[in-house]
């Protein structure tokens, strides 16, 4: 795994999810949430993701767009045999390449099916734009592909993390992002939100959000603190915590 240079910013990405059954409803985009955190954990910064339908003029715009503004652009769905699984053509497409058959592909999928099996329909699942290095799995044996700073995944999320376990070792890392969450418990956002401001404001290098969620017993509230930095994140961390026993204090006086 590389080391990126001393002081050299952090590596970021995108999350691109292809599919017109995610922008419908019927299926739930889990891949994205397993991606950050996977991100996360290796010092990656996620900055962005984009869900965008079967439509090849889209997925082009949008991989060319991505690719140019992050360090990776991570691909998820429309890889497989079907005909509207189109992500493979729109991406050749994107890079002004072209794609066919890979003699590679087609040795994996013959790990699974018989020749008779290999049908017109799986054998899609081996076109490989040229100049792509192929992302391996070992679930389905249906491999993505990686080409220039773009890596296409399967969108079925076991194979899409079986993917992500063989290309992620092999990305940029960086300083882990480190991460305290304090509990606000029924405390208002009002209440906090501009003295939650200066210390954001205050502690260089630390995010700091306010997330509320609805319980049986009403709003709870977390405040959660982000950084790469140990002890900034120790000292803006005291800042929440001294910031809401005072808040706690006021509310018993009353």
């Amino acid at each position: 795994m590389e080391d990126p240079k001393k002081g050299e910013a952090p590596a970021t990405a995108a999350v691109l999810v292809i599919g017109d059954e995610i922008l419908s409803g019927r299926t739930q985009d889990v891949n994205t949430r397993y991606i950050a955190n996977y991100l996360g954990e290796i010092g990656v910064d996620l900055k962005e993701a984009r869900i965008v339908p079967d439509d090849e003029a889209a997925i082009v715009a949008a991989v060319n767009e991505l690719r140019a503004r992050y360090t990776y652009l991570l691909t998820t769905g429309g890889i497989g045999p079907t005909h509207d699984d189109i992500t493979a053509d729109a991406v050749a497409k994107a890079f002004g390449v072209e794609i066919g058959e890979d003699p590679r592909a087609i040795s994996l999928l013959r790990e699974r099916f018989s020749e008779e099996e290999l049908n017109p329909a799986r054998r899609r699942m081996a076109r490989i734009p040229k100049g792509a290095e192929l992302v391996l799995n070992a679930i389905s044996k249906a491999p993505g592909f990686w080409i220039g700073n773009v890596i296409v995944m399967a969108g079925v999320p076991v194979i899409m993390q079986a993917m992500m376990d063989t290309v992620g070792p092999q990305l940029k890392s960086g300083a882990r992002i480190l991460v305290e969450t304090v509990a606000a418990g029924a405390i208002p956002e009002g209440s906090y939100a501009a003295r939650l401001e200066e210390i954001a404001r205050g502690r260089q290098g630390v995010s700091v959000g306010s997330y509320p969620s609805f319980t049986s017993a009403g709003v709870r509230n977390q405040i959660v603190l982000r950084s790469r930095d140990k002890d900034a994140l120790a000292q803006a961390t005291e800042d929440v915590r001294r910031l809401l026993a005072e808040l706690a204090d006021q509310d018993g006086r009353r």
